[in-house]
């Protein structure tokens, strides 16, 4: 009888650690699928219009419309509902209607071509990362807005290559004292007239 009884602890205590090690198996398994999520704390959905779209500041007012903003444009898009796409379009932020966008398949790192120019084409000191860089040189706030790829009008030249980088062409022509500059990127065309900011628009395609 005690003999049966201590066989009957022995497989307790038995099956008791088998399911205390696949628990923790399975927590470690858990924990490991955990670490090896991608991190996308760094990525942004973006968006391109399939046709030229309102900008609303808000959902609920159809006539709060900030903008146009060009077919063919990307946008990044912090949120969305069944209609719209809340979004952010350069130095602007709203609403466009759901339909007259297209998600882009894939999302794209907040690191931008224009911020890995810029890295290529600067020369930023050890222990000082880009946005010590910016801050020193522009303040906080206007750190903040280069270092996130804004560009707004009234900028001069310089803050916009250090917002995005150096541009893949640029088209000068000086009439007397004034230098009007066209500065061609991927899919954005920006205007300047002696070293300000004024328009950009969409690059059309061929």
């Amino acid at each position: 009888m005690k003999k049966a009884l201590f066989t009957a602890l022995i497989l307790l205590s038995s099956l008791s650690l088998f399911t205390v090690s696949a628990q923790t198996d399975r927590v470690t398994q858990l924990q490991s699928l955990e670490q090896n999520q991608p991190d996308n704390q760094n990525i942004t959905a973006t968006a391109t219009l399939k046709s030229a779209s309102r900008l609303f500041a808000t959902r609920d007012d159809l006539t709060s419309v900030i903008m146009i903003i060009p077919v063919d444009s990307v946008v990044d898009v912090l949120d969305s509902d069944s209609s719209y796409l809340h979004v952010v379009y350069q130095d602007y932020e709203g609403y466009i209607f759901r339909r007259q966008a297209k998600m882009d398949k894939k999302p794209v790192s907040n690191i931008t071509p224009q911020t890995q120019a810029f890295q290529g084409n600067r020369q930023v000191s050890s222990g000082q990362d880009r946005f010590t860089y910016l801050e020193n040189k522009y303040g906080t706030n206007m750190a903040t807005r280069l270092i996130s790829g804004k560009v707004w009008k009234g900028m001069d030249a310089e803050m916009v290559n250090d917002s995005w980088g150096t541009a893949s062409k640029i088209n000068r022509i000086i009439s007397g004292n004034i230098v009007k500059e066209e500065w061609i990127f991927r899919n954005t065309w920006l205007y300047f007239e002696n070293n300000t900011l004024l328009e950009w628009g969409s690059v059309k395609k061929q």
